[in-house]
């Protein structure tokens, strides 16, 4: 979760497959994460071998009492990693880190590993102080927040209260599905589940529709990502095999998967190169050249129509967050 004031040197990120994925590589962690349209069994089954799912949703304080009957129980003698949120802003990298704290065998390199021996036994608080006292692990996830230069105050504009958005995890434990939110006390436990195909996100899909299903109709403030292995190795593993048994079609299927897959990530790594820089200096002297040249009105002018577009797209999406100006 997120404040307008704060001191505690964790600045917001975006809720994007490719910061996450990189914060991974940070952590030398050989997973990725990707976007998730649908929670259909197909759409899962196509990004299996898939160790959690981190949720994004608006946060609401009417919500935040003991989970209901239909939303899981509080294990309180839960066996397993868990840090608490002790800091604003923190929330999608700790949601990350409680994730990959119950992997089994997780390979990762040495910091994150000396952190999580460090933090092994510790209560969810100390543990979540102990974290967000990282600073490594903070100077990684501001690396890819965008840069915010610009500052509204002594303007006189009316203040408006942002809405608070939070990262929580759901992944399997001990034959249940757990949900891990650092603003709980304890793990929620949502039941076990059976050894259907689907195993585990048969019952994460209920749960978080469940969920869904408690926000008035129409609000589409969700985001949620899966946590996976990194499927460049097995695919480039099963090109190799097709292509010495002379299978040219399933070979020719990999190579259009491979393209796409290395297409997204140069899109990602374009992006967290954007946010590593602050581009007001060029913005500014865009500014400027336009002025001189006579053009600034023209320019505006289409920025507004640009704007108008976006504002419209919104409303129908039930998002009627933004304003013109």
């Amino acid at each position: 979760m997120s404040s307008e004031d704060d001191s505690s040197g964790w600045q917001l990120t975006e809720s994007d497959p490719g910061v996450f994925t990189e914060l991974l590589k940070t952590l030398g962690v050989p997973y990725i994460v990707d976007d998730l349209y649908s929670l259909e069994p197909d759409s899962l089954a196509a990004l299996q071998p898939l160790h959690a799912l981190i949720f994004l949703f608006k946060w609401l304080p009417s919500t935040e009492g003991a989970p209901d009957v239909n939303a899981g129980r509080y294990d309180s003698e839960f066996s397993g990693f868990f840090a608490h949120q002790t800091v604003n802003n923190a929330c999608a990298t700790l949601a990350v880190i409680n994730a990959l704290g119950n992997i089994p065998s997780l390979p990762s390199g040495p910091q994150l590993r000396d952190l999580l021996s460090f933090t092994a036994g510790m209560d969810p608080q100390t543990c979540g102080m102990a974290i967000t006292s990282a600073d490594w692990l903070r100077e990684a996830h501001n690396a890819l927040s965008p840069p915010s230069a610009i500052s509204l105050d002594g303007l006189g504009l009316p203040k408006t209260t942002e809405d608070a958005y939070h990262f929580v995890v759901y992944l399997p434990m001990m034959g249940s599905v757990y949900e891990l939110d650092g603003l709980k006390p304890y793990p929620v436990q949502h039941g076990e589940y059976d050894e259907s195909p689907e195993g585990w996100l048969k019952k994460a899909r209920e749960v978080i529709e469940h969920r869904i299903g408690t926000y008035p109709t129409g609000v589409l403030e969700f985001s949620l990502l899966a946590l996976r292995d990194d499927p460049l190795p097995s695919m480039q593993a099963q090109l190799k095999v097709l292509q010495e048994v002379g299978k040219e079609s399933e070979a020719n299927d990999i190579i259009v998967r491979l393209s796409n897959e290395n297409a997204k990530r140069e899109r990602w790594a374009f992006e967290n190169s954007l946010r590593r820089h602050n581009h007001m200096g060029l913005v500014h002297a865009l500014l400027l050249a336009f002025a001189r040249a006579g053009t600034l009105d023209t320019v505006k002018e289409g920025a507004k129509k640009v704007m108008k577009t976006r504002i419209e797209r919104r409303k129908g999406m039930g998002m009627g967050d933004m304003d013109e100006d």
